[in-house]
């Protein structure tokens, strides 16, 4: 499916939700999820218990106003259901929303929730339902405000075979007289023995700037987790040896980063999959001072975007979304030698308005292997809407078509 535009710069996106065949490349089929705002991003795709493959994302008008809110999808069959907002509270951007099918027959929903553009104080909250997402209990705040920071996730959910649960975080520190840039950010695991009644912090060593950690069980004893830079540099990873007790520290990958988010999943054969944006800050031409630069924050809290320090690394925004591109390794993530783009563009993300058309990345990827093994992934195109692409392996392998 090609891109298409207004002349306004608005996607034109056809006929929503319905799941096609690509013309003239007969293993990728594709559609747009409907919209239900201005502003589409950051997708979470999770195969459900009753057959279906759900979706949520934040929607609203634009990341860091407070009417950013949570909503769900699901694909059944060759359709995407019109969205459903799951979260309602209009003091808060609420962000970055995943499905966790617990093996106790539930479905929780996980999101965060921040003051306008200041990640570093993000909460999360949690919703659980009991009939697949058809219907929603109260919200619940599952991990609360932090001393001197935010609590952030992005990733789903991993349960080992010895019954716990593994939840990604990074922490978002706060310096004093200073807005949130992302500079002092670092990761953790949420680790839960008890199906969620408690949790312990294990926080991961040397993981300054590695934030998005995206753990897979690699099935031979240990766990590996690949990481989003926030120098724009690299993807890393780092590995655990003791069900996520303990982690190495991150290691630059082959990998480019753009500091956007990535996502990995292992496949049924062993295989790893990651989509991810093949750029990084050597792609640059413009640089952001923040994420949140082009809002404005009507909470009063007195701090100010500084300028960027050159005296160390610091977090690079501005770097070029695109293209979209999914990879395999056979070798437990060590390397990557089969890569293929899924979409092509300038990646222009120096704004993140949506309103007038004016950003251009495609971000934020979602993969997950269905049970009849094609490969689904879902992410941000232009901050408009959410694109869902169904391949298999042997299309990323196909370079030549």
């Amino acid at each position: 499916m090609t891109i298409k535009t207004t002349e306004s710069g608005k996607l034109d996106l056809g006929e929503v939700g319905h799941v096609r065949p690509v013309a003239g490349d007969a293993a990728r089929r594709e559609a747009f999820i409907p919209p239900a705002t201005v502003q589409s991003h950051a997708a979470n795709l999770m195969p459900l218990p009753d057959g279906s493959l759900g979706c949520v994302w934040f929607g609203g008008t634009q990341e860091g106003v407070p009417d950013i809110c949570a909503y769900f999808s699901r694909l059944e069959g060759d359709r995407w259901s019109a969205p459903v907002r799951l979260s309602d509270d209009l003091t808060k951007s609420e962000q970055n929303p995943l499905l966790f099918p617990a093996p106790d027959g539930t479905l929780w929903l996980i999101w965060t929730a921040q003051n306008s553009g200041n990640q570093d104080t993000a909460i999360v909250r949690k919703r659980v339902s009991t009939d697949n997402g058809r219907s929603w209990g109260p919200v619940e705040t599952l991990f609360g405000p932090r001393p001197g920071g935010g609590t952030f996730m992005r990733q789903p959910v991993v349960v080992l075979d010895n019954g716990d649960w593994l939840l990604p975080v990074w922490i978002c520190q706060s310096t004093p007289g200073k807005k949130w840039v992302g500079d002092d950010d670092t990761s953790a695991v949420m680790l839960s023995s008890d199906q969620g009644k408690s949790w312990t912090e294990v926080a991961v060593p040397e993981s300054l700037g590695c934030v998005h950690m995206s753990i897979v069980d690699l099935r031979d004893g240990t766990l590996a987790a690949f990481y989003r830079s926030r120098w724009a540099d690299n993807v890393y990873v780092s590995r655990s040896k003791d069900d996520g007790r303990s982690w190495s520290a991150p290691e630059p990958t082959e990998l480019p980063n753009n500091n956007s988010s990535i996502q990995v999943t292992r496949l049924a054969n062993g295989h790893l999959a990651m989509v991810f944006n093949d750029s990084s800050a050597a792609d640059a031409t413009e640089r952001r001072l923040s994420l949140y630069d082009d809002i404005e924050d009507d909470t009063d809290d007195g701090k100010v975007v500084a300028a960027i320090d050159t005296s160390r690394r610091t977090t690079f925004w501005g770097v070029p979304r695109a293209p979209m591109t999914l990879a395999i390794s056979e070798d437990g993530g060590r390397t990557w030698p089969h890569r293929r783009n899924l979409e092509t563009g300038d990646g222009y993300c120096m704004t993140n308005n949506s309103r007038e058309g004016l950003n251009r990345e495609f971000s934020y990827p979602s993969v997950v292997q269905g049970p009849e093994g094609r490969l689904h992934v879902a992410y941000t195109v232009y901050r408009q809407a959410i694109k869902y692409v169904s391949v298999t392996e042997d299309w990323v392998k196909d370079t030549i078509a």
